[in-house]
């Protein structure tokens, strides 16, 4: 299995054991680095979990070093038009957070492929060299916002974070200014470019560029001092910690 979110490697491991109950998992790897390492040391499985959006990249530059014969079942948070790009043969996708029933659909269409013996698709790097420059181009670049009557174009790169409060979402911009967005938190981690913004609890998404300080907090957390926010409670959450770190150590 090939998954940086330790929650969502658990979850998953549990709803294959569930539908493959003498399953064994050899490797949980979080990173393409990694990857690319254990293929090169080890035989192919019998099926690979492979999330796209790794800690260090996405997950189609593994193919690009190393050639996998094995069928592969994606995990993934991108939407279906940029993913049926790949959806042939032997390879499948599900989008998180995974559904029970999509992976027994999935697992059923792996089995059956391995009862006919059919071997990989030829396509298999055309179609994911296709996939990945649909998802490249899917990361929001800008924001309209309403200024009084009038609408305003924002550049995401402007952006530092974005925070909610009451119930409404806004986005902090270089010159300090706060623009009401017509977006939730959750709508906006899909949007941005997850090398750039970072969800670190459940009211702020931040860019690396909006980082001032971090400094060491009680019981394992982090707390972070924002560019232009007076905000003096900005807490990374306990179990985004490690997550957190390695999102900055790329």
């Amino acid at each position: 299995m090939i998954e940086d979110e330790p929650q969502a490697a658990r979850r998953l491991q549990s709803l294959i054991k569930s539908n493959i109950p003498d399953v064994v998992f050899l490797e949980v790897i979080d990173t393409v680095k990694k990857s690319i390492l254990w293929f090169q040391q080890h035989e192919a499985p019998d099926l690979i979990f492979m999330d796209i959006q790794l800690a260090d990249g996405i997950s189609f530059q593994i193919f690009d070093k190393v050639k996998i014969n094995a069928p592969i079942i994606f995990t993934t948070a991108y939407d279906e038009y940029a993913l049926k790009a790949f959806k042939v043969n032997s390879i499948d996708y599900i989008l998180k957070p995974v559904d029970n029933a999509e992976l027994t659909a999935a697992i059923a269409k792996y089995r059956t492929l391995q009862d006919t013996n059919k071997p990989l698709p030829d396509q298999l790097a055309e179609s994911i060299q296709l996939a990945m420059s649909m998802i490249a181009k899917k990361y929001k670049e800008r924001f309209v916002i309403k200024v009084g009557e009038h609408l305003k174009s924002i550049e995401t790169n402007e952006i530092l974070f974005f925070f909610s409060l009451e119930k409404t979402s806004f986005a902090q911009t270089r010159d300090g200014r706060k623009h009401i967005l017509d977006f939730t938190l959750d709508q906006l981690e899909s949007l941005l470019d997850p090398k750039r913004f970072f969800r670190i609890n459940r009211k702020y998404i931040v860019s690396i560029e909006g980082i001032h300080d971090m400094i060491s907090y009680a019981n394992s957390r982090l707390k972070l001092v924002l560019k232009t926010s007076d905000d003096q409670d900005i807490i990374v959450a306990r179990e985004r910690v490690q997550e957190f770190k390695n999102w900055l150590d790329r």
